[in-house]
């Protein structure tokens, strides 16, 4: 039945003057048993108030008045409902009547009346309210665990497998267009609604028509970047490689000076530098990773160098990596088309022509080609250990150096689909890939990335196909043009801004799932990464045999730039890495490679890795997008912002005391707000909305004006996952050493100070709002 039976005692405060002794209860209870039996057998339309009369007579000159087992208040279902459930019932709870007399006989008949009237509303209203509700009750706000895994069962290694080989062989024969239109294809035949195809016409720097060259003036030798000497047969046998190791957005030009090894340009590197020798217009030999390559670069730059010689170091890479004759690209794009720099590239943008984004000439190199500028023999191990590579302070090395790239407006595509959600359709959740752009890198990356995202489109739309549906909108992206400074995702992002930043409720990145396969590394805000901590043991069934789990909060180089930087959304990643690679340097994965050293397929033969990777993000993207209150944590942001200042040489009396003010608010949010939201027996829907709104907004207060070129201006990411200071701070100190003035620090603790306290108001204000609504409502 559509309704539950209201308990003797529980009755309307009018029928009270009736309920005054146990007989008259005994007489209501036992007509209201009579009433429903007879409701439930199928002459309901027969249904006669004599014959009903006449069984309460009958019985009542049998009654027995012991009524102390009858407890209608203790369960909170109606005896009616109660019935369906329990077969002796009937048997167990059933009294007669007591005695009637004349006086009784009209109070029953008065009672008897008004419960019909009742039971006949009961009926009308459970009817219409039925006929008006969906008939489906499978709503995603009622999705358990269970339901993600059924799910997520269905992703199997072998079909990403298939996948995976099928776009490698597509990317051999299709452009960029044709590619991002057979994804698009695939997306609506597994049912994704509304796939688009988003263009934007965006300033590429392209390499010219040969290769760049490096010239040793003491003997006239000239060297490709790849090491090989410049001769038209080494030009013919790897010509694609040889024309796309540049560095996208270099000043172009020829430049013939002294190179200087600077190792990995931080400030202490270049002061000690200076004081040696006169930099002005030299060429810098540059180690790639440890900073931001846009910051080293500026660095260099203000102190005067003319052109860079950019390498990796082999004593930074894992054993297994073997790319001593290896070039690479990298884009000095810090993100979005240059032409339109923080504005969409849309028809009747303004467009700036800026064929180079620094003064300086910058070429990377092998590291072959390294050895051979510094004369150092091939077996540079000394008792097991890798001998880094370094240039002599006592020995002078001349080069020219020749770079030609151009200019020129391309097509980027993005491939956007919507899977609209039902309770919250304005709120999305974002999950981001990247595909093939003509002249990009990491070929094998891409097609491993949209594998990734195809097959939890494939499973997620099986259960569409069913009736089911996510509260929240979940919104799939495969960005182009990443490979030039993720220009795809931010001309999206700038077109849609003010869409985006009411709506987004998280960023889940697909970027690059395999990188290596040994060790399971996850980057997540610090809100997501208790709930990162709790799908990572999805990977591990026995928790004694767990390895520790390593999530960070740091700088990742893909397409969740722009959400992160300038729309504060929180933002998980799972990847697998080298562990070699974990210790080492940061920011190698700025080098774009035109071929994987080690295939995919010989990291992940049998697809399992990417099978746990589509899972892992799979179960946390049906998480954000179906549990009512979102689940972020407030503290853990608060807990972040104080470990980020213990320790820290800058740290004033000012942040420390901001930061516990920020902890107070948020402990009080989280036990106040997010207790009572979290338990379905106190929620309340309205005070859930703006518990919402409240979280999906928490990052937004860290993102900072003015951050260091190449650092995040969202200051809850640190550089890397073994420093745990603000980078901002960091590089303010840095830099504040190398000058008398401390006037760049000062600006970076206001900053700082600045933010700290914007989330604390921001807790405040909302505590006060939930507070006053609370009063309004009493």
């Amino acid at each position: 039945m559509a309704y539950q039976k209201v308990n003797a005692d529980q009755r309307a405060p009018g029928h009270s003057q009736y309920l005054d002794n146990d007989d008259l209860q005994a007489t209501a209870l036992d007509l209201e048993w009579d009433m429903e039996k007879e409701l439930e057998e199928p002459g309901f339309d027969q249904f006669q108030l004599n014959s009903a009369e006449n069984q309460n007579l009958e019985n009542s000159e049998t009654a027995d008045l012991n009524l102390d087992p009858i407890q209608p208040a203790a369960s909170p279902k109606g005896r009616f409902q109660r019935l369906q459930e329990e077969s002796d019932y009937v048997t167990h709870y059933t009294r007669s009547a007591p005695k009637s007399n004349p006086c009784n006989f009209c109070r029953l008949l008065k009672i008897f009346c008004t419960a019909i009237i009742l039971f006949i509303s009961g009926i009308l209203i459970g009817y219409y309210s039925h006929k008006n509700c969906p008939s489906n009750a499978t709503s995603s706000g009622t999705l358990d665990l269970h339901l993600y895994q059924e799910i997520l069962k269905t992703i199997q290694g072998e079909d990403i497998k298939k996948s995976f080989r099928n776009l490698v062989q597509l990317y051999k024969s299709e452009d960029d267009m044709e590619i991002s239109k057979k994804i698009k294809t695939q997306w609506t035949s597994l049912g994704l609604e509304d796939v688009q195809l988003v263009n934007y016409s965006v300033l590429l720097n392209l390499p010219g028509l040969s290769p760049s060259s490096v010239t040793l003036s003491s003997s006239g030798q000239c060297f490709h970047p790849n090491g090989q000497p410049c001769s038209e047969e080494a030009r013919k046998w790897s010509s694609q490689d040889l024309l796309y190791s540049y560095a996208a957005y270099s000043a172009n030009g020829i430049l013939e000076a002294e190179v200087i090894d600077v190792s990995y340009g931080n400030a202490d590197d270049l002061k000690r530098i200076k004081k040696m020798k006169n930099v002005t217009n030299q060429i810098a030999l540059l180690k790639l990773g440890k900073l931001p390559l846009l910051y080293k670069l500026s660095l260099l730059e203000k102190t005067g160098f003319g052109g860079v010689l950019l390498y990796i170091d082999p004593c930074d890479l894992p054993k297994t990596a073997n790319l001593s004759y290896n070039t690479f690209m990298v884009s000095l794009n810090p993100g979005g088309d240059p032409s339109t720099p923080g504005y969409p590239s849309i028809d009747g943008s303004f467009r700036q022509h800026r064929s180079n984004l620094t003064s300086l000439l910058v070429q990377p190199i092998s590291a072959s080609l390294v050895a051979k500028l510094i004369s150092l023999p091939k077996d540079r191990t000394t008792n097991g250990a890798c001998s880094p590579l370094e240039l002599p302070n006592n020995e002078e090395r001349i080069v020219n150096m020749k770079i030609q790239t151009v200019t020129k407006f391309e097509t980027v595509t993005n491939v956007v689909g919507y899977l609209k959600g039902v309770t919250f359709p304005d709120r999305y959740v974002i999950v981001g890939s990247h595909h093939h752009t003509a002249h990009s890198y990491n070929r094998q990356e891409w097609a491993s990335s949209t594998a990734v995202i195809t097959a939890f489109i494939r499973a997620l739309m099986l259960r569409v196909k069913r009736g089911w549906r996510p509260d929240r909108t979940i919104v799939f992206c495969s960005w182009g043009g990443t490979a030039f400074g993720n220009i795809g995702s931010y001309e999206w992002g700038e077109d849609f801004r003010k869409v985006l930043q009411r709506n987004v409720v998280a960023y889940i990145s697909l970027h690059s799932p395999i990188r290596g396969n040994s060790s399971l590394h996850s980057v997540a805000s610090p809100s997501l990464q208790q709930l990162v901590a709790e799908k990572n043991k999805f990977n591990c069934p026995r928790r004694d045999q767990c390895p520790k789990t390593n999530i960070s909060s740091e700088q990742i180089q893909d397409d969740a730039d722009y959400f992160i930087n300038h729309l504060g959304v929180p933002t998980v990643r799972f990847t697998y890495e080298d562990i070699k690679t974990l210790e080492g340097p940061s920011f190698l994965s700025e080098a774009l490679f035109p071929k994987r050293a080690t295939k995919i397929e010989e990291m992940d033969p049998f697809f399992n890795l990417h099978e746990t990777i589509t899972k892992l993000s799979g179960e946390v993207i049906l998480q954000i997008a179906n549990e009512p209150v979102l689940p972020f944590n407030a503290l853990d942001i608060a807990l972040e912002v104080q470990n980020s200042l213990k320790g820290d040489q800058t740290t004033t009396p000012q942040l420390l005391a901001l930061a516990s003010r920020l902890r107070e608010s948020a402990e009080l949010f989280q036990s106040d707000e997010m207790r009572p939201a979290n338990d379905p027996k106190e929620r309340d829907p309205t005070r859930v909305r703006m518990l919402n709104d409240l979280l999906q907004d928490m990052e937004k207060s860290f993102l900072v004006q003015h951050a260091p070129p190449g650092f995040y201006r969202n200051i809850l990411y640190h550089l890397d996952g073994k420093t745990s200071q603000f980078s901002t701070l960091l590089e303010a100190w840095e830099h504040c050493k190398s000058l008398a003035s401390n006037e760049t620090l000062q600006e970076a603790l206001s900053e700082v100070l600045n933010s700290i306290n914007a989330a604390q108001v921001y807790f405040k204000a909302g505590l006060d709002v939930f507070e006053s609504v609370l009063v309004g409502k009493n």
